[in-house]
């Protein structure tokens, strides 16, 4: 039951703020009456303010237990769900998203991996983590699914124009939902999780020991591991255009875009908690490479254009090994903290000092994209965008074979 709690919250702390908008962007878009740059710049004020948690975050983590911490999070995070049903004007939207940044890191992500850690004995990390990778993905494509279907039920029978208030509707329906579902989610972390599972360093004071964290920071095999975690949360943030990749280029309609980005979600506890197995059979951050070779070849087809002139299922195909390629880096890039030696007392402090330069990409990533595709984008931005983004795989494929050499005298 505490796996399952920590599943279900590790991806209903992010529903509001990223999977809805991953899945159902082509609505939102439309609904919102606003462009992927502008939807970039919200994303980047969340940035801002995660970043600033990820780091104070990880103290955190080393000084109180996660049912207090996670079931806090959860609580606030769904409050700013009743602002964005009411479907805010931009300004709104971007306080919104700076707000969460706050909401769903500062009190959670540290304590969410530790306690994800803490589960798996050190020869089990790569299927510790990739249960809860994978279980998230699953999580979150049953509600892709569900959203997809609330599409299908409100809007009017083919044939017949959607207009624009069929799409708030529908959408507000949507987020509605979402939020209750976190304010449950933070109900059963509060029931399900144990009040102590270890014994925590509590104490009347409380104070941020930057000592240690910038030891740490000096360490190259926490460099080599933040660049890893840099790249594959690039290429994780990529996914959020799947679904517009699949209405703009390849003309799907709103309905049929939305159940492939919820089918793309589907891969994920497949990728995740397959590749967590093997990587406990093996090592977890030798197949970390090959993830990486993966997202070269895929993003270099798909900017190169080498399928466009065939049929589509060629270009599906590609999708499908580069979200394959992903997810298993999202499986695998916090199972190597095991690897790296790091005391269980600190895993909170270093997971706040990877995660400010592994999560950057929060802060410019969607306003790359944005930028990159313009407000009607064509098959050309979209070769500009992939063509570009092979640089950050290659970047993390060196880092993977850095991290091997940094940790092969421990």
């Amino acid at each position: 039951m505490s796996m399952v709690a920590l599943i279900l919250a590790g991806e209903a702390i992010f529903l509001l703020p990223f999977i809805q908008m991953r899945i159902f962007k082509p609505v939102i878009r439309e609904a919102f009456l606003i462009t992927d740059a502008q939807i970039g710049e919200a994303q980047a004020l969340y940035g801002v303010t995660a970043l600033l948690s990820y780091f104070f975050g990880g103290f955190i983590a080393d000084k109180w237990e996660p049912k207090k911490l996670l079931s806090i999070s959860l609580f606030l995070t769904a409050i700013g769900g009743f602002s964005m049903v009411l479907i805010p004007s931009i300004f709104t939207l971007k306080i919104l998203y700076a707000f969460w940044g706050f909401s769903t890191i500062l009190l959670f992500w540290a304590s969410l991996i530790k306690a994800t850690r803490q589960w798996g004995n050190k020869h089990n990390q790569g299927l510790s983590f990739g249960l809860l990778d994978g279980g998230r993905g699953f999580f979150a494509a049953l509600i892709g699914l569900f959203g997809a279907s609330i599409l299908t039920y409100f809007f009017p029978e083919k044939g017949l124009e959607v207009t624009y208030s069929n799409k708030v509707e529908t959408l507000q329906f949507i987020i509605g939902a979402n939020t209750i579902i976190v304010f449950l989610v933070a109900l059963l972390v509060w029931k399900a999780l144990p009040k102590d599972p270890i014994q925590f360093e509590t104490g009347t004071a409380f104070h941020f020991d930057f000592k240690t964290a910038f030891s740490l920071m000096k360490k190259k095999k926490v460099i080599f591991h933040s660049l890893i975690i840099f790249c594959a949360y690039s290429s994780y943030k990529l996914t959020e255009v799947y679904g517009t990749y699949a209405k703009d280029v390849w003309k799907y309609s709103l309905e049929e875009a939305t159940y492939f980005a919820v089918f793309i979600q589907l891969l994920r506890p497949i990728a995740a908690i397959l590749v967590g197995w093997i990587a406990d059979k093996y090592i977890p951050s030798k197949i970390i490479i090959p993830s990486f070779a993966v997202l070269i070849v895929t993003s270099t087809i798909l900017g190169f254009g080498f399928f466009n002139t065939q049929a589509v299922f060629l270009s599906f195909l590609v999708f499908i090994f580069m979200a394959l390629g992903t997810y298993s880096l999202r499986g695998l890039y916090f199972a190597i903290i095991e690897e790296a030696k790091t005391p269980i007392q600190m895993t909170g402090t270093l997971v706040g000092v990877i995660s400010v330069a592994g999560f950057t990409p929060d802060i410019f990533m969607s306003l790359f994209m944005g930028y990159m595709l313009g407000e009607n984008p064509t098959l050309i931005e979209y070769q500009h965008l992939f063509t570009t983004f092979t640089i950050i795989p290659i970047i993390g494929l060196l880092a993977a074979l850095g991290f091997r050499k940094s940790i092969s005298k421990l």
